[in-house]
């Protein structure tokens, strides 16, 4: 199985933005579009340099390339939870087309600009696809008209794909199950579902192989800041949670109602309202 998780930004980088795995990259690119007109070419306009980690520069891990209809891209792999994400990645979009123009440039020369974002978190409330497009439409008609063509954005959440290996039924099924399910595909063991497909099969083989020794302390680093984070922000949430109910138990208990219907009330233990109720006593100045 693997031992490299693909999903971590460092990997995911290395992965799919060398040189020597732009075909990789490409059969990614062409599953997430899913076009009538394929991509047959793309150039990496930010290869991945081992010597870029090595000054520190830890940042820059999304993936800029144009393809062969001129078209630009910038796919983006986030693994920490990111509340504000929506903006980050308008952001990293605009900064993509302002970058295709040099002095002198017409603003006609500007080509479409394709923001992909794969998030190892989930985002979009209230939508269980995990695969979702925003463009530019008409909001009268609800028609896309081109007049706006520019954009395109894409966000794919990993945790909501649910699919079963007899599910998968595309391209884009299998490079989910494979980001997904890295930990368990063993190279002499793929499942048929995905040994039919030979970019995947490749990627499989290429994730245990493709870090040496000072690129591996590098991924080890990158995976404890990650955890730090996730640590941190659990944390947050949990004290967050913990302040919300204490603020329902002592309105309740306010309002006349004794620990046990406050705890049948809002599904809490018996025992957690009464340890808020006797912090709140304890917490109280004492009166002369």
């Amino acid at each position: 199985m693997c031992r490299i998780n693909p999903r971590v930004d460092f990997a995911f980088k290395k992965l799919f933005g060398s040189e020597e795995n732009k075909d990789l990259l490409l059969a990614l690119i062409n599953a997430i579009l899913a076009e009538r007109v394929r991509i047959a070419e793309i150039e990496l306009k930010n290869p991945y340099n081992l010597a870029d980690y090595r000054v520190g520069k830890i940042s820059i891990l999304d993936i800029k390339a144009r393809d062969d209809q001129g078209r630009w891209l910038n796919i983006e792999m986030q693994i920490g939870q990111d509340l504000n994400f929506d903006k980050r990645a308008i952001y990293y979009w605009a900064k993509l087309v302002t970058q295709q123009l040099s002095e002198g440039m017409m603003f006609r020369e500007l080509k479409k600009t394709i923001s992909i974002n794969i998030l190892d978190f989930t985002f979009i409330p209230g939508e269980e696809a995990f695969h979702n497009i925003y463009k530019i439409m008409n909001t009268r008609t609800g028609k896309e008209d081109n007049l706006h063509d520019l954009f395109e954005l894409h966000y794919i959440e990993l945790r909501k794909f649910h699919k079963s290996y007899k599910e998968i039924a595309n391209a884009l099924d299998r490079w989910v199950t494979f980001l997904t399910r890295a930990h368990e595909l063993e190279r002499k063991n793929i499942p048929e579902q995905l040994a039919s497909d030979s970019a995947i099969v490749k990627a499989i083989e290429a994730v245990d192989r493709m870090f040496n020794e000072e690129e591996r302390d590098i991924y080890a680093v990158r995976m404890e800041a990650i955890a730090d984070v996730e640590s941190k922000i659990a944390s947050a949430l949990a004290e967050g949670e913990e302040s919300k109910e204490r603020k329902m138990v002592l309105q309740a208990h306010q309002s006349g109602m004794n620990a046990d219907a406050i705890a049948r009330m809002f599904g809490l233990e018996s025992e957690k309202v009464e340890r808020i109720l006797d912090s709140r006593r304890t917490s109280r100045p004492t009166t002369r």
